[in-house]
């Protein structure tokens, strides 16, 4: 998958802050690891590459 820092990823599951974007993360760093920020509440998190890719539903980026 073509994932890049800056790239907003709507997930399958939501993060349990409760929050209205709560499916949605902003991708910080790429690698063998993603690190994601959660739009709704800001708590970050690691997630091996495996398990984000499998976890994607929706990619949205800003064209520039």
């Amino acid at each position: 998958m073509d994932i890049r820092v800056g790239d907003v990823l709507e997930m399958k599951k939501p993060h349990p802050c409760g929050k209205p974007d709560n499916k949605q993360f902003l991708v910080l760093r790429v690698g063998m690891d993603f690190k994601l920020r959660c739009v709704g509440c800001g708590h970050e998190i690691m997630l091996p590459r495996s398990k984000a890719e499998k976890n994607i539903r929706k990619i949205m980026r800003e064209e520039s």
